[in-house]
């Protein structure tokens, strides 16, 4: 206990040294740090419904839609403000007595095919889906040609020879 009592002053007469030290342009930044900042909080999105199925395909609905924001999220997510209009969105045409096609319908329309986590197969979707198995064929024939290449003798030259008859006479 006693020292307890006896840090206290010290801390406090060695207070003016330490504040020397700090630089303003620290204790400045530091107060803009603690003090300027808007606090971090998300906002969580409460919906009422009328019925627990409505709930449920809610939920079933804002994860089967990509964030357009994000692109590797789904709606259920994302904290984007695109996302959040959409949930928002999304909510209403449920109350409304949208159904789930109709809300996809209407996603499509507004936004094309890439709002969906899973686009459908199409002529317009086909590079999407085509296209990763398109890269890795040509992956793998460049591959398979550059070992082959690599596999097949070359004929040495006369210097290589010279070089070559003459490590092993060397080691012999």
């Amino acid at each position: 206990m006693r020292g307890l009592r006896g840090l206290l002053p010290t801390l406090l007469m060695r207070l003016p040294r330490v504040l020397s030290v700090v630089r303003p342009w620290h204790a400045l930044a530091g107060a803009i740090l603690v003090f300027g900042l808007p606090p971090a909080s998300a906002v969580i999105e409460t919906y009422e419904f009328s019925e627990p199925i409505y709930e449920s395909r809610y939920q079933d609905m804002i994860a089967q839609l990509r964030c357009l924001v994000c692109q590797n999220q789904n709606l259920a997510d994302s904290n984007a403000d695109l996302a959040k209009d959409l949930r928002a969105r999304t909510y209403e045409m449920i109350n409304a007595g949208a159904t789930d096609q109709q809300i996809v319908d209407f996603m499509i329309a507004r936004y094309g095919d890439f709002v969906l986590y899973r686009p459908p197969l199409r002529l317009r979707t086909a590079l999407l889906w085509l296209g990763p198995f398109a890269i890795l064929l040509i992956a793998l024939g460049i591959f398979f040609f550059t070992i082959r290449k690599s596999q097949t003798p070359q004929p040495m030259t006369g210097a290589e020879r010279k070089d070559a008859a003459r490590l092993l006479d060397k080691n012999s």
